[in-house]
Formats: structure tokens, sequence, C-alpha cells
């Protein structure tokens, strides 16, 4: 079966990078440069200062042309404390299914694109399709940032982004946003038998954390809410918190991370806004009155704006047509589409192989029908950009 798809070599060299967040992407980033290179296609690198990460930028067809973005992010998360079967940097095909990191989220989609590559450079295309691969997206879509940045200067904005994370290649016209911020509590240390006279960091920090819950369950029961998601309303929880040294010791400082995901036509600075008076207004006085040095301080972490495309908008009809299929969805989880919709004001629907339920596990894997299917998917995108007249249709 295997045999049978055009994009297995290139499934099995990407998944072989070890492209974890942490590490660098330059390996599999010069490889795709230079496997395009080889079809006469030439490629933009958008690096990082560090120039171990790049963000890659390919046209094939008619650059003076609206077109659409195939649009896909290197990374991977990490398969640390994981238990596989296999090594989950090198490709396992089994009962119809391609296991390894990756596979799901989202190096299949990728290669599918490329595979399909000596197809676009062969045909006359009168639209130009674009390939656009980003890094960092799974710490927050950070990566993509200075790739949307240098896309602002086009000429020609393309008509439609198709991102392809995991959806079982179901049209998904809406996600949510995605905001996180860091928090310092500074407090005073002492011997825990004078506890009155300093200011206890973790305890400060968990009133602050519970107020944070507040604002979850007000989400939750006010709303407002999308039918359409599975998690109808915003989320917001704290997920990591360190603090303290001994248990007769009160806590100098103690720092946490909270996140939330909100649904389009939420303002997430208004969110922030909301925690922060609390902190100035209601902690840090009492904890003032105490130490003038206490405090608490909240900076920012990842950020990336929800998606949400009109159902009816041609691009929306055009991605149906391409995938054989009349409904469409929202998801929770994030990508980079948000950022390529309200940055540059291109339609955007995610449309890929695979399930994101099966993304970040242990054998993650993606069906060898998913892929099948993502090929004719992509071969018929390649028809429509061939054709002379409007992409999105009259």
């Amino acid at each position: 079966m295997g045999a049978d798809i055009k994009s297995l070599e290139l499934i099995r060299r990407l998944v072989g990078f070890d492209t974890t967040s942490r590490e660098p992407n330059r390996a599999l980033i010069e490889y795709v440069r230079d496997y395009l290179g080889q079809f006469g296609v030439s490629s933009e690198l958008i690096w990082n200062p560090e120039r171990s990460k790049a963000n890659l930028w390919a046209t094939i067809g008619p650059a003076d042309r609206a077109g659409v973005i195939l649009s896909g992010h290197t990374d991977v998360v990490p398969v640390d404390g994981q238990d596989w079967s296999s090594d989950p940097f090198t490709l396992r095909e089994d009962a119809g299914r391609l296991y390894g990191r990756g596979t799901a989220d989202m190096k299949s989609f990728i290669a599918v694109a490329l595979a399909l590559v000596p197809e676009m450079t062969s045909r006359r295309l009168a639209h130009p399709i674009h390939l656009a691969f980003s890094y960092d997206e799974e710490i927050g879509c950070s990566g993509v940032q200075s790739l949307i940045a240098w896309l602002g200067r086009l000429p020609v904005r393309p008509e439609l982004c198709l991102v392809g994370e995991p959806t079982g290649l179901r049209p998904v016209i809406g996600h949510k946003g995605g905001r996180s911020c860091k928090v310092h509590v500074r407090g005073t240390e002492a011997h825990s038998s004078l506890a009155p006279l300093a200011v206890n960091a973790v305890e400060y920090a968990a009133e602050l954390i519970v107020f944070l819950k507040g604002i979850a369950s007000e989400m939750a029961s006010a709303g407002p809410r999308d039918d359409s998601y599975d998690i109808t309303h915003s989320t917001l929880q704290t997920g990591m918190i360190q603090g303290g040294t001994a248990i007769n010791i009160v806590p100098q400082s103690c720092d946490f991370v909270f996140e939330f995901r909100y649904l389009p036509g939420i303002d997430p600075d208004a969110v922030v806004a909301k925690v922060e008076r609390f902190a100035r207004e209601q902690l840090e006085p009492r904890m003032h009155a105490v130490s003038p040095q206490a405090g608490i301080e909240l900076s920012p972490g990842y950020a990336y704006p929800a998606l949400d495309t009109a159902a009816d908008h041609p691009a929306v009809r055009l991605v149906k047509s391409l995938a054989g299929r009349n409904d469409d969805a929202k998801v929770a989880f994030g990508t980079e589409g948000g950022l390529f919709q309200s940055r540059l004001g291109i339609p955007t629907v995610v449309c890929g192989p695979g399930s994101i339920t099966e993304a970040h596990k242990p054998d993650e894997y993606v069906s060898v029908d998913q892929v099948l299917r993502c090929e004719s998917f992509i071969g018929r995108l390649i028809d429509r950009a061939a054709q002379p007249g409007p992409l999105l249709g009259g």
C-alpha cells in the first residue's frame, strides 16, 4: 500500500528530522530548499536571529497574480517521557498507518505539497501556488510572525491560505485565539515563625490564581458561546507554578503561567487588563503595607489571534469543492491561520490529513487513506490553479 503514496519517501525524510521546537529546523528547511531547487523553484528563507531556524516561502506560477498559500509548520512537540513502540523519528508503516512524530501534525501535509511540486511546475498555472513553511508553531505560533511581516511587502496578496493541520480533510473555518501570560510574585522572606512580618509570595499567587479561576467560571456560565465548538465558550487555566524553598521559610517568590483560549470577537487585552487591575488594586496595596519592595509582575507569553472565516465565503466554497465535502467545522486548537487572516487580510481555511486526536501522543500516526486523499485534494487544487478566470469563482 505504501508504494501507492507519491509522498511516502518525503514523509519518511521529513519525519527523520528531529525538529522538536527546542531544536533547530535548519537541516529540514535546507533540505526542502534544495529539493525545490531541483525543479527550478527558488526559495526565500526568513531566518531567526541565530540563523538556527527559518521560515520558507516559495512561489510556483505567476508571481504577479493572486493565488493560494499552502501553509504548514515544520516543528513538532517533544517525545520526552512518552512510551513509543518504535523510534519516533523513523517512519514505520503498519496496517494502513504511518507512525512517527509529526506524521499527523503536520509533516504529511508538507510532504504531500512537496511531492506534487513536479506536477505544479509542469503545468501552466494561471494562479500561483505558494509554499509557506514555518517554525515554532507548537510554542505559540511565534516563528511565523517574521514570515507574516515579510509577506506584508508582497505587491499581490494571495486570495486563499490553506493551513494543512490535521482535520480529517474537513474544512475548518474557525478556531479559538490563544494568549498566555507569565506572572512573577515578589514577596519577602522570613522564618516561618515570623510569617506576619513577611509577604508570602505563594499565598498572594494563590489569591491571583483563584481570581483567574473566577474569570474562567464566568466565561463558562455567562459566555459568549458558539455551539459550533466542542467547548462552546472561552477558557482560562493556570498551567505551571513554582515557588518557595523550604517549609519553614516564608517564600520570597512565586512564578506561574496562565493561558486562555478565546472565541472570535473576544478582546484578549481586556482579559489581561482585568487580571492586572485585580493585582494592582486588590493585592499589591496589602503587600506594600508590609514591604514596599513586594509586587506582582505580568509579562506576555505566546499570542495568536482567533480564526473566523464566513461559511459562505468563496474561499470556503472552493476548499469544500476540492475536499468533496459540504460541511465545515470549528476547532479549539490554534493555528497560524488567524495571523494570515488578521494581519494580511487573507481568507483562511484549515484543512489537512489526519486527526488532531492522534497528534502529540506516543505512536502518533496518519492513515494511508488520509494521505492518499490529501494527494487527490492538492491535485484538484493544481487543476483549479491551472484554469484561467477567477481562482475563487465568479
